[in-house]
């Protein structure tokens, strides 16, 4: 599937393949304090083990578990929340491999993309002293009720990149994930790099 012209395109997951963590529940904990994070995955903690097994859709347990935490919360609130994690822990928890291919990627021209099934409003700021990266990321709605746009996850992960760049014939295509939610951006690229 290599290009037929010189653009390349280079896709990053985010959570487990950019970070060390799992920026969702750190995100959380951040912002809600231990006992209140503690408390409130207790409550859903049903509903996680039913999605672990797979019995439940990952998707809609993340959005219980995200409006659980932050419905009602004033969105500019919400997004200060988002800039201050971003700042006070892009030097914590990138992972120094990636966080240089990424700058490689950058400068030998290739357009970069994050697509990540996190929250737009805490990944954005992680990038924001890196370069020209583009963050692909879950929409919330505006009363952080819950999700605006599908969970970007699996195949909505290639739908997203198809959206912005639809003429696939065009670029070759770099991917790196590290998890099944990363399988069909892997699969749908030129060189796939799973990160273990």
């Amino acid at each position: 599937m290599e290009g037929t012209s010189n653009r390349t395109i280079a896709v990053f997951d985010f959570d487990g393949t950019i970070t060390t963590k799992d920026t969702l529940l750190l995100f959380i904990r951040y912002s809600c304090g231990t006992i209140r994070f503690i408390l409130g995955m207790a409550l859903y903690s049903p509903l996680i083990i039913l999605m672990m097994l797979r019995l439940y859709p990952n998707w809609k347990c993340k959005e219980k578990v995200f409006s659980y935490f932050f419905k009602g919360m004033p969105y500019e609130d919400f997004k200060k929340l988002g800039e201050d994690f971003g700042y006070k822990f892009r030097n914590i928890i990138i992972r120094p491999s990636m966080k240089e291919r990424l700058l490689w990627h950058l400068s030998q021209g290739h357009k970069v993309y994050v697509i990540s099934a996190s929250i737009e409003e805490w990944v954005k700021p992680f990038f924001h002293t890196l370069g020209d990266v583009t963050v692909l990321a879950t929409k919330v709605k505006p009363d952080l009720s819950g999700f605006a746009s599908n969970n970007c996850y699996g195949q909505e992960k290639v739908n997203r990149l198809l959206e912005v760049e639809p003429e696939r014939n065009t670029y070759t295509l770099y991917a790196y994930g590290d998890s099944r939610g990363d399988k069909e951006m892997l699969a749908f690229a030129d060189f796939p790099t799973f990160i273990h």
